[in-house]
């Protein structure tokens, strides 16, 4: 099988993004100016079994936002690229990961249509990773990613008291639940009407 490769860059005047990705474990090259966003970029590369180059310029002095989102948004987009109609995909992928105290679930179905739906305990809601990462920002990039990767994507953390670990828990979560998706188990589509993209 010939490697998959996708390559989408998004330049804006809030930030300029570049996104490589190879679907099969590679290298990870990841610059954003967010060490905490380079952090999980990595780990879900390593746990997705994804090749990942990730370089990106944003108005950092303002704050993370926009360039955590429009990483997320690059990253979907190219993913969507990569995946094309989606013939020989398991499509479906389901994940649990702790990271000490924290415990993240991750439900992935790459259905061609755009949901995201994120849960985190009440005492979580305002917490920060940070001083410039809320854990808020966890959801952001990750709804991002399911609106232009067209896909589906449940993210629950079940328990957690750090706001470190459960941001990890969450991107290894997702990151498990996208490996098994986005496993070859044959040649058709994964859906009874025989298409994912229409």
């Amino acid at each position: 099988m010939t490697e998959r490769r996708a390559w989408v860059e998004r330049i804006t005047a809030e930030t300029a993004v570049g996104v490589t990705v190879t679907l099969r474990p590679g290298s990870c090259t990841v610059a954003t100016g967010v060490g905490f966003l380079d952090h999980m970029l990595a780990t879900l590369a390593r746990h997705a079994g994804l090749g990942l180059e990730v370089e990106a310029r944003g108005d950092l002095h303002v704050d993370a936002h926009h360039t955590v989102e429009d990483v997320g948004l690059t990253l979907g987009q190219a993913l969507d690229q990569l995946l094309g109609d989606r013939s020989g995909l398991a499509r479906f992928g389901h994940a649990y990961a702790p990271m000490d105290e924290a415990l993240a679930r991750a439900v992935v179905d790459l259905s061609g249509r755009p949901f995201c739906r994120i849960s985190l305990p009440d005492h979580l809601i305002t917490a920060w990773v940070t001083r410039e990462f809320p854990l808020t920002l966890v959801g952001e990039f990750w709804r991002a990613v399911a609106s232009r990767g067209k896909l589906t994507l449940h993210l629950d953390l079940e328990r957690g008291v750090d706001p470190h670990h459960a941001a990890e828990a969450l991107f290894k979560a997702a990151a498990l639940a996208l490996r098994q998706a986005l496993a070859f188990i044959g040649a058709d589509v994964a859906s009874a009407k025989g298409t994912l993209t229409a």
